[in-house]
């Protein structure tokens, strides 16, 4: 049985490529696209459908594609039905919370505001803490609330912090570790089970020769 995978476009998709290829699959209508969205695996059965990241939990869940790769942040922050099967140790980021030296929201009395792109995943985070936070969602540059007197911290992605440190603000926590992670379709494991599990154990074999190399 025929495959569709949907990937997450931009930096996640190119790292897939990267693993496919070492996998041996065929993904030079990947690598030359032009403005194609669906992309014929040259050597297997399986076609390669772009995405953005919330599109992609959406089109595996209902089905349209078999498998999807996607940030852990989207499935964090998102809602879905699909099952969550390998963690391809590409993507690697985390969520922080952050804000001005002087105004530690972990350690703030009375009423904490946070601003964030991510409200489920900061209410989640605040509640492990037991701390009552007032979310403000920005969808702009999220640095400039604290700068701007808007909120006591914030709660964001940091691939290397140099956008915080530029600001002067500082990481008081890392609220979780993020990845790419492959989701499934619950009925496309159960009907198409072979062809989904080779493709799965194919990549587990990359993501572990990788660690190998790293060691």
């Amino acid at each position: 049985m025929s495959l569709r995978m949907a990937l997450t476009k931009g930096r996640l998709e190119t790292k897939t490529a990267d693993l496919l290829e070492q996998m041996g699959y065929g993904v030079e209508n990947l690598r030359d696209k032009g403005r194609a969205l669906v992309l014929p695996d040259t050597k297997n059965d399986i076609d390669y459908v772009l995405v953005k990241s919330n599109d992609c939990i959406t089109y595996v869940e209902h089905g349209v594609a078999d498998l999807g790769v996607v940030g852990k942040d989207t499935l964090m922050e998102g809602e879905g039905d699909y099952y969550e099967m390998l963690d391809l140790k590409i993507g690697k980021c985390c969520f922080i919370c952050a804000g001005l030296p002087e105004n530690n929201p972990l350690e703030k009395q009375g009423h904490v505001t946070i601003g964030t792109k991510y409200p489920k995943v900061a209410r989640d985070y605040f509640a492990s803490k037991n701390i009552d936070v007032e979310i403000i969602k920005i969808d702009g540059s999220v640095e400039l609330s604290p700068l701007l007197g808007l909120v006591d911290g914030i709660v964001d992605i940091m691939e290397t912090g140099n956008t915080l440190r530029a600001n002067g603000l500082v990481v008081f926590d890392t609220c979780a570790e993020i990845s790419a992670r492959v989701i499934v379709n619950k009925a496309s494991f159960k009907l198409k089970k072979n062809e989904v599990m080779k493709v799965l154990e194919d990549l587990e074999r990359a993501v572990s020769e990788n660690a190998e190399c790293n060691r």
